[in-house]
């Protein structure tokens, strides 16, 4: 079976949680993960086992709202703004809060890096919204979906190939 390896930001536990949940579910099934926190990683953690996983909350910061976690931004818009997936397979999750405007745009801003940074994706992103300690069924379905995406052989982009 395929490894998975995470690289989330979570400032208020709650990206952390949803992450945590999933990892010892997909763990339950067989498949290899491992986590690391945004602030910590290096830019050869994106080309750590066969899946890589990005996860970050919604957050209010720098004058505006609807970016991603601190963290996060700085990790992949900064740290990481280079760089080329070339195809790698990828899996998004992104938290928010219906208080706010735009809710859960993180969910477009790792959209973005994925498309810009020519990552594949395997399924729609984990959008969890309000508080995530309730939404363990949901995290498990997705964690489902994301074992038949994973099953499936991949198509190597034309990227990947040169």
């Amino acid at each position: 079976m395929s490894s998975l390896h995470a690289i989330y930001a979570s400032t208020s536990g709650h990206t952390e949680f949803v992450l945590e949940q999933l990892a010892a579910f997909l763990r339950e099934k067989g498949i290899d993960v491992s986590l690391r926190r945004a602030e910590k990683a290096n830019i050869e953690d994106l080309f750590e086992g066969d899946i890589l996983l990005l996860g970050s909350g919604t957050w209010n910061t720098g004058g505006s709202e609807g970016r991603l976690n601190p963290h996060m931004q700085a990790f992949l818009f900064d740290r990481a703004k280079d760089i080329d997936l070339k195809g790698k397979p990828l899996a998004l999750v992104a938290l928010g809060d219906q208080r706010y405007r735009y809710t859960a745009r993180a969910a477009e801003h790792l959209l973005k890096f994925q498309k810009d940074h020519h990552g594949t994706p395997l399924l729609p992103p984990l959008v969890i919204v309000n508080e995530p300690y309730d939404q363990g069924e949901r995290i498990r379905a997705w964690g489902e979906k994301l074992i038949v995406a994973i099953s499936k052989p991949q198509i190597p982009s034309p990227k990947s190939q040169s």
